[in-house]
C-alpha cells in the first residue's frame, strides 16, 4: 500500500522544499486548513476532513468529511486516525508545527499512533524511535535523540560522529543533541524506551 501524506493546517515558509516530500502516489489527506497548503503546492488532496473553520474554498472537494466544531479530537488526530483505519503503514505528517506550541507537541506525539510515521516542517524530520531506525541523509547533518516516556536504555548507533554502544540516555537530559552524520546513513537502535530522532535540514 502507498503512503498517506497529511497536510495539516501549520506554518509553511518554503512550499517547494515541502512539495519534493509528496509522491505522486501518496494518498493525500488534508486536515481543514491544510487544504490552503496544497492548494498553494498545487495539490488535489483525496480527502479533506476537520470541521471547516479556516479552509478556504473547502466545497470544491467532493470526498470531505465534515465534523462538529466541539470534538474530543483535533482535525490533525482525525486525520492520522483515518489513515491508520484505511490500513495506512508509513505516514508522512507535513505542516503540523508552529507558534502553537500545544498543537506542535501533539502533533509530534501524533507519531506515537503510526506504524511507521514521520513529521517534516521546513527545517526538520522527525521520527519515533521504538528500537532501530535508518536515517538517510547528508554528511555533518544534525541528528539529534531525545528520550520520551521515561529513560532509553541500551541504545547503540553507527554513523554518528558521537557514538553510543550500549548505553543509556536520561529522559529529560539534552545528552541526545546535536550529534553529528558522518555520512549519508546512520542506524541507531535501542533495547527499551522510546525516543525522538529529529534531523535538522537546515542550519
Amino acid at each position: 500500500m502507498n503512503r498517506a501524506v497529511i497536510i495539516g493546517n501549520g506554518d509553511v515558509k518554503d512550499y517547494r522544499y515541502l512539495k519534493e516530500k509528496i509522491h505522486d502516489t501518496d494518498f493525500i489527506i488534508c486536515a481543514d486548513g491544510g487544504y490552503n497548503h496544497a492548494s498553494a503546492m498545487g495539490i488535489k488532496p483525496n480527502v479533506l476532513l476537520g470541521d471547516f473553520d479556516s479552509a478556504e474554498d473547502y466545497e470544491k472537494v467532493a470526498d470531505r468529511i465534515e465534523y462538529p466544531k466541539r470534538k474530543d479530537f483535533t482535525d490533525g488526530e482525525l486525520a492520522v486516525m483515518y489513515a491508520v483505519e484505511h490500513g495506512y503503514n508509513d505516514v508522512v505528517l507535513i505542516a503540523m508545527t508552529g507558534d502553537r506550541l500545544d498543537h506542535t507537541i501533539v502533533d509530534i506525539l501524533l507519531l506515537m499512533k503510526c506504524k511507521n510515521g514521520v513529521l517534516i516542517d521546513d527545517n526538520n524530520e522527525i521520527y519515533l524511535l521504538r528500537d532501530e531506525i535508518e536515517i538517510s541523509g547528508r554528511k555533518g547533518q544534525t541528528v539529534s535523540i531525545i528520550p520520551i516516556n521515561g529513560n532509553v536504555q541500551g541504545i547503540s548507533t553507527t554513523g554518528l560522529e558521537y557514538p553510543l554502544c550500549d548505553e543509556t540516555l536520561y529522559f529529560a537530559s539534552s545528552r541526545g543533541i546535536s550529534n553529528v552524520m558522518l555520512d549519508e546513513k546512520c542506524k541507531i537502535s535501542i533495547k527499551k524506551g522510546m525516543a525522538l530522532v529529529i534531523k535538522v535540514e537546515k542550519i
